[in-house]
């Protein structure tokens, strides 16, 4: 989706990756919910790509020097509207090494070492393929740490090229670099034991001008703890100018987590920003709701993607159409679905796979719940089956009928995220509701786009806050789908308590087990009293008209909001242009600015420790009111250094009870 809409804006983009053989898996589950994986061979011949050849004809080939021997890749092209798309083949002929070959088998696969090798030659390996094809960007954009090592590659480059120092060149590489971190949860920081460092790096940290200890304190928090492992995100955080997270809240559960790398600034004043992830709006959107905009909207529509007052005029569309859409789109899922369980059950040589017609499974007009996402623990995908009993009543109104849809992988090594797909195979089961619970395997972007198209609710659980951001949400909206969602990742950016449903506050709970009876017991109360009510609250011609007026205000609130278009001008005026500027300064004169610049650090380093708090003079009284104006003063000998190269800031705020100022503010001293 970022991709597309910088193809869309005309920005000068190019994408780097890793082309995988088996990519990610296929899913199946067995007769009792147990996922079975998968893989099939990528065979580049069938697919859209176009091999890179050098000048002579040749297939091109950049190298990486490994410890046993220097690895090559060649590079297929994928391109993505105006954008390139470059990915790195290691299974090519010259190398004789199976495991080399084999380096990108496997999305998420294989162990520590798979994945250092898999780093290597993305960030190290990416660097070399753009110079090798001509290209020279001025800014880097790492998604997430795995790309890390490019950071480092660029300044040896640049290095080379100008005589520059490792300080030097890291300054003018990092001007021009922007980390995105995409998750809070630990397991998708990679962090490396040094000894494996030692192993793929021992060659490389000479090129730096670089000791051990030097090179592996770029990758940790303490440079002095000889046993904490190299990380790859805080190599990331060391080495880039701009860093972000994935939705505002995100950004500050990202400054609370990377504070230890700053440790004298407070949360508020971390250097991570928070830019909320966007989807491509086109991609997304359902052929039913286009015709719709196309009928009643203005005909320029599709260029008004980033435009919050254009939207508006959705609540003008009559609520009789509006409906109309709904319901052929929740019946154009429902057939999906019938198809998808036929050619399951042709698969398995069973007559019924849920013990029934497949043409019986699922109701054109029941209430449709839709949960699809990645199967991980935090995302809680049984929590609406915590009390079974309320669990089967809800689904069991003849009266109100309401039915669910469930799609989503576990990581082949998640034990835990496993359990959770087959225990609602489990409940499907023993609760009898075959037909009105089904789940979707092998879940993909077709079975993502159904169903965020057909769902009239799309239910979002994940244990605040470990959702970074979240986008089926936003896929959801924009076809009319009503977000029923705790508040985390994206979400409290959305919600306004007129365009879809809140689960929870902003509490964040230290008992787990507290969090998911609490939680549970909600999501039953917003169903039954006001999703299932509003859904089934008809008028004389059969129109929910409370309904479609959530639709319509979520339509109209978020399609803009949470466009990919919004969200990458952004990154272009906050960061991409920005870090274009400040690097192209900084390789001025070969250097030269960069030179400046790590010598007066230097010269503040030294002289630091002689700068100290002499006294702070205040005419406040005990007690202030708000809104109150406070004079004061603070005398501060600073040594030898310039008074233009510092500032005297006063940090103010409220007091917690434990007398650490909290939400402060920082304020120059004239």
């Amino acid at each position: 989706d970022h991709t597309k809409s910088a193809s869309d804006l005309g920005l000068p983009f190019v994408c780097v990756g890793l082309m995988y053989q088996m990519g990610y898996f296929q899913q199946r589950l067995t007769l009792d919910g147990t996922q079975i994986e998968s893989y099939d061979f990528n065979d580049p011949s069938v697919l859209p790509l176009e091999e890179v050849r050098d000048s002579s004809g040749r297939p091109l080939r950049i190298s990486v020097e490994f410890p046993d021997a220097v690895v090559a890749a060649g590079l297929w092209k994928v391109q993505v509207g105006r954008v390139p798309l470059y990915l790195l083949d290691t299974n090519v002929r010259e190398n004789s090494i199976a495991k080399y070959r084999d380096i990108a088998d496997y999305l998420y696969g294989g162990d520590q070492e798979t994945r250092i090798m898999q780093e290597i030659m993305l960030g190290i390996g990416g660097m070399r393929a753009l110079r090798a094809i001509g290209i020279r960007p001025t800014v880097t954009h790492s998604n997430e740490g795995h790309s890390a090592f490019l950071m480092l590659e660029r300044a040896r480059l640049l290095m080379e090229e100008n005589g520059l120092s490792f300080s030097e060149a890291s300054e003018i590489a990092a001007a021009g670099a922007i980390f995105t971190t995409h998750t809070p949860v630990p397991a998708g920081h990679d962090a490396f034991p040094p000894e494996l460092v030692d192993r793929y790096f021992s060659q490389y940290w000479p090129r730096l001008g670089l000791s051990r200890d030097q090179f592996l304190s770029l990758g940790r928090v303490n440079a002095n703890d000889q046993n904490e492992p190299f990380s790859m995100t805080v190599l990331a955080l060391k080495l880039s100018t701009k860093h972000n997270g994935v939705s505002q809240l995100h950004g500050a559960v990202s400054r609370d987590m990377w504070q230890k790398l700053w440790p004298s600034f407070s949360p508020e004043e971390v250097p991570i920003e928070g830019i909320t992830n966007g989807i491509h709006t086109l991609t997304w959107l359902s052929d039913p709701m286009a015709k719709l905009f196309d009928r009643h909207l203005a005909d320029d529509w599709r260029s008004h993607f980033a435009d919050h007052e254009f939207w508006k005029s959705v609540a003008t569309i009559p609520d009789a159409e509006v409906w109309a859409t709904e319901s052929e789109l929740r019946e154009e899922l429902i057939r999906y679905v019938r198809l998808r369980v036929i050619e399951r059950q042709a698969e398995m040589y069973t007559r019924s796979e849920h013990g029934r017609d497949p043409s019986k499974i699922l109701d054109p007009n029941a209430l449709t719940i839709g949960f699809a996402r990645r199967f991980a623990t935090y995302k809680r995908a049984t929590l609406l089956f915590r009390d079974r009993d309320r669990a089967y009543r809800l689904f069991t109104d003849p009266d109100r009928p309401v039915q669910m849809i469930f799609a989503g992988k576990a990581h082949p090594k998640d034990q835990p995220g496993k359990e959770f797909v087959r225990g609602i195979s489990t409940f499907i089961r023993e609760s009898g509701l075959e037909g009105k619970i089904v789940f979707l395997e092998d879940y993909d972007m077709a079975v993502a786009r159904h169903m965020v198209q057909g769902c009239d609710v799309w239910l979002n659980t994940p244990r605040r806050p470990l959702e970074a951001s979240g986008t089926s949400g936003m896929k959801a909206a924009i076809n009319g789908t009503l977000n029923l969602s705790v508040l985390d990742g994206w979400f409290p950016e959305a919600y306004d308590g007129t365009n879809g449903y809140a689960i929870g506050g902003e509490r964040q709970f230290a008992d787990f087990e507290h969090q998911d009876e609490f939680e549970s017991r909600q999501l039953y109360r917003v169903l039954e009293e006001q999703v299932i009510a509003s859904f089934f609250d008809r008028d004389a011609s059969g129109v929910p008209v409370s309904w479609i007026t959530a639709q319509k205000r979520s339509i109209e609130s978020l399609i803009a909001r949470f466009s990919a278009e919004r969200m990458v001008r952004e990154y272009a005026e906050r960061f991409y242009l920005p870090c274009s500027l400040r690097f192209i300064q900084m390789l001025g004169g070969g250097g030269h600015p960069a030179r400046e610049l790590v010598a007066w650090k230097r010269r503040m380093r030294e002289a630091w420790p002689n700068v100290r708090v002499v006294r702070v003079e205040s005419a406040a009284a005990d007690h202030l009111r708000i809104g109150e104006t406070v004079q004061v003063t603070a005398h501060v000998a600073i040594g030898q250094i310039n008074p233009k190269d510092v500032r005297v800031e006063a940090y103010a705020g409220g007091v917690n009870e434990n007398g650490l100022i909290v939400d402060g503010v920082s304020s120059a001293l004239a």
